[in-house]
């Protein structure tokens, strides 16, 4: 989805270097913006994502008043390069000197990166979550599912009036009873139509997984609205006979829907603004630092954490469901849908083992408020096995300050990003409102 961008001028009027700069912005980022008529600096504003000065004049300086009354995000670019012009430096600094902050591009792809984002800004207005759950918090292992914010209302509110997300909410006693109903025949026949390494699994976890995956999809067919989905999977176990774990790798396939384990609508956002904007791998997954000792051991079943070569307070175990987490097979080097590890699943159950590549990853969440956006580079180092456990193949990732992630780190459950992503994280935290937290 385009984002809609409305062209500011200054007084008395547009002239000849304000039209030129307007043309070779949309000459340049035609395809990720839709550019509105111009108005002048001051006037009402049409329904938009942001506002876009082609031209900065000395008159800003004498116009602060007018550029505090804009509520959208400024973008300023005034070179035909698509970028801002070292001329406006000063100009910049001074409106961010006197609380006006704008995003000011230094190079063509932060531009585009700033006009995708303000697209996905746009796209989440008109987007649904669609999550599955009865009584969340009552069933497996309550005690621990109680404790988590995504439930509580005021988290529904705060993804609505921050985002514009609206949340759909449905049984998921009938989404499993729906699924069992689904003939054998029929499921057979629908998963040999997919390339899915399952041999450890056998063919009635395997059908199984696929009838879940049928449900869904009938489920999401009634609204196109709908682009993410999560289920109550762990907590409310008990109203199916296996896991959605495949279903969430399939349709991402086939139509990018996002995916939610465990029905985190917290995660799900992260997921949908970051993987939207960005386009790089994603997935959830739960962290185990190794500096937070016999409580991440127990919770894994593990007697020690990996050896590491340096720095074992700055490593961090990650690891959900058994293996690393959900990750669909076009993000994997490795993939395959194995038997379900955790003890408050089916047996019949099911899990990815999959692994990404190795090298440059970003962690982040958002906060609680939806105010701020956490971030924290590291490097995958590698992939650790522990049988018997609840870590049967988890990651090793070395961040820059374990001891600092320890102090503000938002969730167990934390996004994880294959690359280095810092910088154009910090243009989309812009573009969303949100303070970048860098730990």
């Amino acid at each position: 989805m385009k984002a809609r961008v409305v062209p500011l001028y200054f007084d008395p009027g547009r002239d000849e270097n304000f039209d030129s700069q307007l043309t070779a912005i949309g000459r340049l980022f035609g395809e990720q913006v839709d550019l509105l008529e111009p108005v002048s600096l001051g006037t009402a504003l049409p329904e938009a994502e942001a506002v876009i000065f082609p031209q900065i004049l000395g008159q800003a300086f004498q116009q602060l008043a007018a550029f505090k009354s804009i509520t959208l995000p400024i973008l300023i670019v005034t070179s035909e390069f698509g970028t801002l012009a070292m001329w406006d430096w000063e100009i910049v600094e001074y409106l961010r000197s006197n609380g006006v902050q704008s995003i000011a591009p230094y190079s063509q792809q932060q531009t585009e990166q700033v006009l995708k984002a303000l697209g996905v800004k746009r796209a989440l207005r008109e987007t649904k979550f669609l999550v599955f759950q009865d009584d969340p918090g009552e069933g497996q292992q309550a005690s621990i599912f109680k404790r988590f914010y995504w439930w509580e209302e005021e988290c529904t509110q705060r993804l609505m009036s921050k985002f514009g997300i609206e949340i759909v909410k449905r049984s998921f006693r009938e989404l499993g009873a729906e699924a069992k109903a689904i003939s054998n025949d029929e499921a057979n026949e629908v998963g040999r139509q997919f390339t899915v390494p399952h041999l450890d699994l056998g063919e009635q976890g395997y059908r199984s997984a696929v009838k879940l995956y049928m449900a869904l999809k009938r489920r999401l067919v009634e609204d196109n609205a709908f682009g993410a989905a999560g289920i109550n999977c762990l907590n409310e176990s008990h109203f199916s006979d296996t896991t959605p774990c495949l279903a969430w790798n399939l349709l991402y396939q086939e139509t990018g829907l996002i995916w939610g384990c465990e029905a985190d609508t917290m995660s799900m956002v992260t997921k949908y603004l970051l993987h939207k904007s960005l386009d790089a791998p994603i997935l959830m997954t739960n962290l185990y630092p190794f500096l937070l000792g016999d409580a991440a051991l127990k919770h894994e079943r593990i007697d020690a954490f990996p050896e590491v070569d340096s720095e074992p307070e700055n490593h961090v175990l990650v690891a959900h469901c058994g293996y690393m987490g959900v990750i669909p097979q076009s993000f994997a080097t490795e993939w395959k849908l194995d038997k379900k590890v955790l003890a408050i699943v089916d047996d019949n159950a099911s899990a990815i083992d999959a692994r990404i590549p190795t090298g440059d990853v970003t962690l982040a969440k958002l906060h609680p408020l939806m105010d701020k956006l956490t971030v924290s580079e590291g490097q995958l180092k590698g992939y650790a096995q522990f049988p018997g456990s609840d870590c049967l193949n988890g990651g090793v990732i070395k961040v820059n300050d374990g001891r600092r992630l320890m102090d503000s780190v938002a969730s167990h459950h934390y996004l994880l990003l294959v690359g280095n992503h810092i910088e154009n994280i910090r243009l989309i935290a812009k573009v969303f409102d949100l303070e970048l937290l860098n730990i």
